[in-house]
């Protein structure tokens, strides 16, 4: 029996992906290790949003060859499909395999394994171009996952790909065109989910509020507006609603633009969705966004965010800010951290300005220097360190729910630990509970602050 130790990086689709390729190799009868392990087979599920993202995969290959140099190292996803003859040219890495090829990973180990024991000096890395191709204009690559690693919260992918084309990103060359999932396909997965005990589902995706768009257009219709694709979104969000033992449903990210007075009404009718909403913002400089060729302005997002608020009062709504964009001068960065303060997000992820070959803004004048990033990160960290902090305190002394996940040790006390409705993460003094509740949905009281990230609950 051969071991294999999977090491995954990046976003939630990723996450799923990785699941799905743990999943096929047990079928396989290949034994799972920890990545530290030594191991026969180490698959790095790569990422390429960002030149960071980059280099931490790179690391994770060269570490897999270290932990032992006779092992077969597996480069797969994002960075394979950014840059394959790169990718291919590295002697740690022994076989690459594209973002669209994932859940044949255990018949692809299975062929290569068979070659190696050939002794095939001609061994090709991708099989002769059978584990790597042209994602551009693909069909959607039907894959399920009926569990993960966590006992509470399983991702659900439902769309791939993007066609948005933001100067700075290169997403769309990693993944291709808009591919979206059967809904009776999702359905089917979500069952099988709720029938092995999970209680909370994430619909994730690589631009999810271009769910069902490619539907419309696989039928002739060539007015396809965001409008449908919020039609297409809200059916399936309603029908798994309607599963039974699913008890929350997050939606991993929207567009701001899809979100509607008539949609985001339907919306508030689902029960079962969590009042947490991320909202890609990027930059809160019109001018900026003109340059990052992203679809609205500050005043049509900042409406989208007095719409959610009306629908889902005292809701969180996160969102992703980029510092340091080309061209971004101080008054223009002063606007984005004006407009954050106005906004008053529960969460910001903040990212600094990272150049992507073959992306438009890589080749924008007044690229700024890393310390000048550093800076405005730094900035802009420490106002998400003060709204986050307000958001939670304004939580105290309210009654909710959260779904039990671990237990965690924080200053010499035993906690259960899980999220609330809004993603709070909260804490249960685990002395106050005489059974294995994780899993669990427990009924809390939002008492105080244990930390910046931590509020302390109280059960009822």
């Amino acid at each position: 029996m051969k071991t294999i130790a999977f090491h995954n990086l990046g976003c939630k689709v990723n996450s799923y992906e990785m699941d799905v390729m743990v999943q096929k190799c047990v079928e396989k009868g290949f034994k799972i290790v920890e990545f530290e392990q030594k191991a026969d087979i180490y698959v790095v599920n790569t990422c390429s949003v960002t030149n960071i993202a980059d280099r931490k995969s790179r690391q994770m290959l060269h570490k897999a060859r270290k932990t032992n140099p006779d092992s077969i190292v597996v480069a797969v996803g994002c960075l394979v499909q950014a840059n394959p003859e790169e990718v291919a040219g590295d002697e740690a890495i022994d076989l690459i395999v594209g973002n669209n090829k994932k859940k044949e990973i255990a018949e692809i180990l299975e062929s290569f394994i068979k070659e190696k024991d050939k002794k095939n000096a001609a061994l090709s890395k991708d099989l002769d171009g059978e584990t790597l191709t042209d994602i551009r204009h693909c069909e959607y690559e039907e894959m399920k996952v009926f569990g993960s690693a966590e006992r509470c919260r399983v991702f659900v992918k439902i769309q791939d790909g993007c066609d948005r084309y933001c100067s700075y990103c290169i997403i769309p060359y990693t993944r291709g065109n808009i591919r979206s999932r059967k809904k009776e396909d999702i359905i089917d997965e979500i069952n099988g989910i709720a029938l092995n005990g999970y209680r909370e589902v994430v619909l994730t995706g690589i631009h999810i509020s271009s769910y069902g768009k490619d539907f419309a257009l696989n039928n002739g219709i060539s007015d396809e507006k965001e409008r449908s694709c919020a039609d297409h979104l809200y059916e399936l969000i309603e029908e798994v609603s309607r599963i039974e033992g699913i008890e929350r449903i997050r939606i991993g990210s929207f567009e701001p633009m899809i979100l509607s007075e008539d949609f985001v009404k339907k919306l508030s009718g689902i029960k079962k969705l969590c009042p947490h909403f991320h909202i890609s913002l990027q930059s809160g400089c019109d001018a900026v966004l003109k340059r990052m060729n992203r679809h609205y302005n500050t005043d049509e997002f900042y409406e989208k965010t007095v719409l959610l608020r009306k629908f889902f009062p005292g809701c969180a709504i996160t969102t992703d800010v980029i510092a340091g964009f080309p061209g971004e001068s101080e008054e223009e960065f002063e606007e984005t951290y004006r407009f954050l303060e106005k906004v008053s997000f529960f969460e910001t992820h903040i990212f600094p300005y990272s150049r992507r070959k073959g992306t438009v803004a890589d080749r924008m004048d007044g690229q700024l220097t890393q310390a000048v990033k550093r800076q405005r990160v730094s900035r802009l960290m420490e106002l998400d360190e003060k709204e986050s902090a307000e958001f939670r305190k304004s939580k105290l002394g309210e009654t909710t729910d959260i779904i039990v996940e671990e237990t965690k040790e924080t200053d010499g006390k035993i906690y259960y630990v899980g999220h609330t409705p809004e993603y709070i993460f909260a804490a249960v003094e685990k002395e106050k509970l005489n059974d294995d509740f994780i899993g669990q949905k427990v009924r809390v009281r939002l008492k105080s602050l244990i930390n910046n990230e931590t509020v302390l609950a109280e059960c009822l």
